[in-house]
């Protein structure tokens, strides 16, 4: 018996039309989930954010932020001035808006570094020193003149732990 030109016995030697075309998309499909797969593991730590990150970060907390100043350190330091941004806080107890300062630093070094300047910073505008609250979460001091109520302080410190991500 003769094969016939586009006959059963001239497509492959028994191999069904559709076949191959299928197992190499099979194929395709296997390389492109095992290559995706081989980014699963563990997800980049986040990094510290900018004000705008800090104050949603804050509010979702449930404080009120307003007002923001960029350079508002509250006192002259020349070189503290660039990393502070002055910021009306309210709620949660706090029924009035009060000024907070933060001072942002580039990473946990600078934090470091810089640190005892925003306590001679601080004293230069507190009205009220032994009630001052600093919340410390590198690469962030966050000052406000207290005495605030202690749901006040957890949110704003919850909300600054947030924002602060890996604190480098």
């Amino acid at each position: 018996m003769r094969a016939e030109p586009g006959g059963p016995a001239s497509r492959g030697r028994g191999v069904v039309p559709g076949v191959v075309p299928g197992v190499a998309l099979g194929l395709v499909v296997v390389l492109l989930v095992a290559g995706c797969s081989a980014f699963k593991g563990t997800a980049p730590e986040p990094t510290p954010q900018d004000f705008g990150g800090i104050a949603g970060d804050i509010a979702l907390e449930g404080i009120t932020v307003g007002r923001p100043v960029s350079g508002d350190a509250g006192c002259t330091d020349p070189s503290l001035i660039p990393t502070a941004i002055g910021f009306d806080v309210s709620g949660l107890g706090v029924p009035s808006p009060i000024r907070a300062r933060v001072y942002i630093f580039s990473n946990h070094a600078a934090y470091e570094r810089r640190r005892p300047d925003v306590d001679t910073c601080v004293g230069a505008w507190a009205t009220d020193p032994p009630n001052v609250e600093f919340i410390d979460v590198s690469p962030y001091v966050l000052v406000v003149q207290g005495p605030v109520p202690d749901a006040f302080k957890t949110a704003l410190t919850r909300g600054l732990t947030a924002a602060a991500g890996n604190g480098d």
